[in-house]
């Protein structure tokens, strides 16, 4: 599969097509952080093809910089990774890259475009927090964008992935407008709502899949495909297990780290392999004596009560705690996750912003998830390494599709072109 990756934030919709032996010819992404996480993350997999992982292993464990990295994986002079922003000013450059890219490879075509514009502003969530101001969000026609790619490239078939909020944003009017494109563009569609859940991922995260095939392609390629569903044996505890005890405002790194060894569930979803023993990013962040007084009557309550704690009913157990008035926009501030349950709450992108909402189980720790345990709920594996500030890779992590999740859906469309 010869594969063009748009809006691709830190690559977790295209770690599932790498899995799958996907040739890439370009990420195209505004964040810097998210394409230095890229670069990094394609010089893993092309150290990977060519048995060379060990110079990979030596930068997670910081004995060479990243430009040395870069440079053993030839990602330095490469164009694979695209920092830009897609507007009317840059769509030519990004394409002419592109072009330059399939002419060094050797290739003559994109078999498939895949990615998905920022969801904020078609999030039920976002929409709310901006009172509906996205009307006037310049986010909301980046689709039309991405449409202009596949009549630019004209690819056999595409994925375009976002939150469920896109079926309604702007009274259902921005679908409308999108299917139309597509339609005009020359593309045949069909879409399905996802849950993370049903294909390995301990979240309950749901994302709108759009599947489109090129109109003049043979019919039977018309069926949207059977993405395989991986039944669900394991607890949230599964993915934090075999991790080292923490505090907040603390960082663990390095080799014989782990706790324990691997366990079924981190092998099955590939999130640490048997024989792995480099942990990286198991940073927490650090918290006031306030917050960590709420998180302890929080995980109590959880844990003895299985409730949620509410901010308005905090002032009958400790009145000195509550600092907003508005108890009410506070409601759902603090929540605990569930370790004894299948599936986690979903990992957002607000999780950049404080740790409240993702607060450890564990009240012996007292404190909210590290990057590695939020990068893990979301199936990332643990050689994948964030760049940029813990504020970043807390965001990249938030807004990614789960790998595992992106891995069950190219396997899916790998079967289709093989008609």
């Amino acid at each position: 599969m010869v594969i063009l990756d748009l809006f691709s934030g830190a690559g977790g919709l295209s770690e599932g097509f790498f899995r799958e032996g996907a040739n890439f010819v370009g990420h195209v992404e505004a964040d810097t952080y998210a394409c230095d996480t890229l670069r990094t993350r394609t010089a893993y997999w092309n150290l990977k093809n060519e048995n060379r992982l060990y110079i990979y292993y030596n930068y997670l464990l910081k004995k060479i910089s990243r430009d040395e990295l870069w440079k053993e994986a030839n990602i330095i002079d490469s164009n694979d990774v695209i920092n830009s922003t897609i507007s009317d000013e840059t769509f030519d450059d990004i394409t002419e890259k592109v072009k330059s890219n399939l002419k060094k490879k050797k290739l003559k075509k994109i078999d498939v475009i895949i990615g998905g514009p920022p969801c904020q502003a078609y999030s039920i969530v976002g929409r709310a927090r901006m009172k509906e101001s996205v009307s006037c969000d310049p986010r909301n026609l980046l689709y039309q964008y991405y449409v202009r790619f596949l009549e630019k490239f004209k690819p056999k078939m595409f994925v375009f992935e976002n939150v469920p909020g896109l079926k309604t944003a702007g009274g259902g009017q921005y679908f409308q407008d999108l299917k139309k494109a597509l339609d005009n563009a020359g593309y045949h569609i069909e879409l399905n709502e996802l849950i993370a859940s049903d294909y390995g991922v301990l979240q309950n995260r749901k994302r709108i899949i759009i599947i489109g095939w090129r109109k003049d392609k043979r019919r039977r390629y018309y069926e949207y495909p059977k993405f395989e569903k991986i039944t669900n044996i394991y607890l949230v505890q599964n993915v934090l297990d075999d991790l080292p005890k923490t505090k907040p405002d603390n960082i663990i790194e390095g080799k014989g780290k782990y706790r324990t060894k691997t366990n079924q569930y981190l092998q099955m979803s590939k999130i640490r392999e048997e024989g792995f023993d480099i942990l990286t990013q198991h940073e927490t962040r650090m918290h006031n004596d306030r917050d960590l007084e709420i998180y302890k009557i929080a995980i109590t309550k959880w844990n003895k009560e299985k409730k949620r704690l509410c901010y308005k009913e905090l002032s009958k157990e400790r009145e000195d705690l509550i600092t907003h008035k508005n108890t009410h926009s506070f409601t759902n501030r603090f929540n605990v996750i569930k370790a004894n349950e299948p599936v986690s709450h979903t990992i957002l992108a607000h999780i950049a912003m404080d740790g409240h909402y993702y607060i450890h189980p564990d009240i012996n720790q007292l404190r909210s998830l590290s990057v590695r345990e939020a990068a893990r709920l979301q199936s990332f594996p643990d050689d994948f390494y964030f760049e940029g500030p813990r504020t970043s890779q807390f965001r990249q992590i938030g807004n990614a599709v789960p790998p595992k999740m992106a891995e069950q859906i190219a396997k899916g469309i790998k079967e289709i072109l093989k008609k």
